[in-house]
C-alpha cells in the first residue's frame, strides 16, 4: 500500500470539503425564504461531521490501539455524507446520532475492505457508499413531519412505510449503478484496460502521464 503523501494537506482538504458542504446542504434549500430551515441544515451538518470525526477517532483507537488522523478525517466526511439526505428533516440531537453511527461505520467499512483486499486507498466506499446508504435510510427512520418530512419516520410513529420507500429508492439506485458500471467497466477493460502496470503504480501516474513529479522529492519506486 502506498501511504499518504502529506497529512497536513489532507487535513486542509477535508476542512475545505467540510466548508463546501454548507453550500451543498444549506445551499440546496435554494433560498433564504425560510432561514430557520437553512440554520437547522447548517447546524445538523456541523454536528454530524464533528461527531463523525470523534466517533471514528475513538473507534480506531479502540480497534487498532491508537488514534488515526486519516481515519478520523474520513469519519468527518462520513458524517457529512450521512447527514446530507436527512439534514433538513431531523433535529440536532438526531444529527449527532447520525454522525456517530457514520463515524463508526467508516472504520468498520475500511477494515472490511482491507480484510477482503479490495483496492480502495482513500476509503471512498465506506465514506460515500456505506454512509450514503445509512443517511438515505436515516430519512425513513428519523424524519419528522413537523420539520418538513413528507411523513414521520419509523422512530416517530410513521411505521415501516417511510423506511420502505427509502429502501426501495436505495435498491433502485444500486441496481442501476451496478448494471451501468458493469457495462462501462467491461467496455473500458476490453478497449484500453482498467489498470496500469504495477511498475507504473509504484512510480506514480504523474511520471508516466506527465513526465514530472507532483510532490517535490517523491521517491520513484520500481519493481525491478
Amino acid at each position: 500500500m502506498i501511504g499518504g503523501h502529506n497529512l497536513p494537506l489532507v487535513t486542509i482538504g477535508v476542512f475545505i470539503l467540510w466548508f463546501g458542504w454548507y453550500g451543498f446542504n444549506a445551499g440546496s434549500t435554494l433560498g433564504m425564504s425560510e432561514p430557520e430551515v437553512v440554520a437547522r441544515v447548517a447546524m445538523n451538518t456541523t454536528l454530524a461531521a464533528a461527531v463523525g470525526a470523534l466517533a471514528a477517532m475513538v473507534t480506531a483507537w479502540i480497534k487498532f490501539g491508537k488514534p488515526d488522523l486519516a481515519l478520523s478525517l474520513n469519519g468527518a466526511l462520513g458524517g457529512l455524507v450521512g447527514i446530507t439526505a436527512p439534514c433538513a428533516v431531523v433535529s440536532d440531537g438526531t444529527a449527532i446520532y447520525i454522525g456517530l453511527v457514520a463515524g463508526v461505520l467508516v472504520i468498520f467499512g475500511v477494515d472490511w475492505l482491507n480484510r477482503w483486499r479490495i483496492d480502495d486507498p482513500v476509503g471512498a466506499f465506506p465514506v460515500h457508499g456505506i454512509c450514503g446508504i445509512w443517511g438515505t435510510l436515516a430519512v425513513g427512520i428519523f424524519g419528522q413531519q413537523a420539520l418538513g418530512a413528507p411523513s414521520n419516520g419509523l422512530f416517530y410513529g410513521g411505521g415501516l412505510g417511510p423506511l420502505g420507500i427509502q429502501a426501495l429508492g436505495l435498491v433502485a439506485c444500486l441496481a442501476f449503478t451496478a448494471v451501468a458500471m458493469i457495462i462501462i467497466f467491461r467496455a473500458i477493460d476490453s478497449l484500453i484496460g482498467l489498470r496500469v502496470s504495477e511498475d507504473t503504480e509504484l512510480k506514480g501516474l504523474d511520471i508516466e502521464e506527465h513526465g514530472m513529479e507532483s510532490y517535490s522529492g517523491f521517491q520513484i519506486f520500481t519493481t525491478e
